[in-house]
């Protein structure tokens, strides 16, 4: 644990000597609900941050965003009061830990109302206050929505969580057999598994069917996986993030390993402008899609 921390700890670093980098836009994507997306996000989004890069987490699950619960931070402003006029972008910004921001979204269906090119005409006024992001991960929610595919075709990296269950692999397959039709690499992660080998497994059975089915234009890549550990549920019901609770716990070190891979992707960032940076950037990316 010790050496692997010490490692990220490295890239990190020298990661962060470069400045005006673009912000790597992550989304974080499930076939189904109740696979562990949103536990995964807040995971990843802490570890990040915990080593040193700038990260914010958006809830973008328009109409179930609960990822001020996961933090256990309390909001009193989120992403329709920006929309609706009524709040800047930094009035909502949430500080959870050093490093991590969350941008909270809504959790009523009032927001699918303004689900179309005014919603990011609003954000990018102000925007610019999360400039200086290593990172945005973007907690979309479950399922092929139209909303959904947009986040996905925007983001730099698209991740697709599921677990050994035959339904939720199902669902994840059809998420993945929609999104590449716009995206050519996805990676998935396997929760709640019990080993390598189980997550391998069903990696292969999935990747087999897409060769037949989507042929070779799309590559799959095991980001990792993570145990099943029963301390994660109570965590979650205490409102806690699990892998700072338990620093040294296994699955912990798989969430580690995942970090560790994505981090790899933030060395082939190059120096740009600051309007292709933190979330206007992202909002930028999205209005060319209205």
């Amino acid at each position: 644990m010790i050496t692997q921390a010490h490692k990220l700890q490295e890239m990190v670093e020298k990661n962060s000597r470069n400045t005006a980098k673009k912000t790597r836009f992550i989304a974080i994507t499930s076939g189904k609900g109740g696979v562990g997306k949103s536990t995964i996000s807040s995971n990843i989004a802490y570890l990040m941050a915990h080593y040193g890069l700038k990260v914010g987490i958006f809830d973008a699950d328009i109409g179930l965003a609960n990822l001020d619960v996961m933090f256990n931070v309390k909001i009193k402003k989120n992403i329709l009061h920006v929309l609706k006029g009524e709040a800047t972008v930094r009035d909502i910004i949430i500080p959870v830990v050093p490093n991590l921001v969350l941008i909270p979204g809504e959790s009523g269906d009032e927001i699918l109302k303004y689900s179309d090119g005014s919603m990011f005409e609003r954000f990018m006024q102000e925007a610019d206050v999360l400039d200086d992001l290593d990172v945005l991960l973007i907690d979309t929610g479950a399922g092929i929505g139209e909303h959904i595919q947009l986040f996905l075709n925007v983001a730099d990296d698209v991740i697709v969580v599921t677990v050994p269950d035959p339904a939720a692999i199902t669902d994840a397959y059809a998420t993945i057999k929609v999104t590449s039709k716009i995206r050519s690499k996805i990676s998935l992660i396997f929760n709640q598994v019990r080993s390598e080998k189980e997550a391998t497994l069903l990696f292969d059975k999935i990747a087999k069917v897409a060769r037949a089915n989507i042929g070779p234009s799309l590559e799959l890549d095991l980001l990792g996986k993570v145990n099943a550990d029963e301390k994660v549920g109570r965590s979650i019901k205490q409102r806690k993030i699990f892998s700072k609770e338990n620093p040294l716990s296994p699955t912990t070190r798989d969430l580690e390993k995942i970090v560790k891979k994505l981090s790899r992707n933030l060395e082939r960032n190059v120096l740009v402008s600051s309007e292709e940076s933190g979330i206007q950037g992202l909002f930028k990316r999205l209005m060319t899609h209205f």
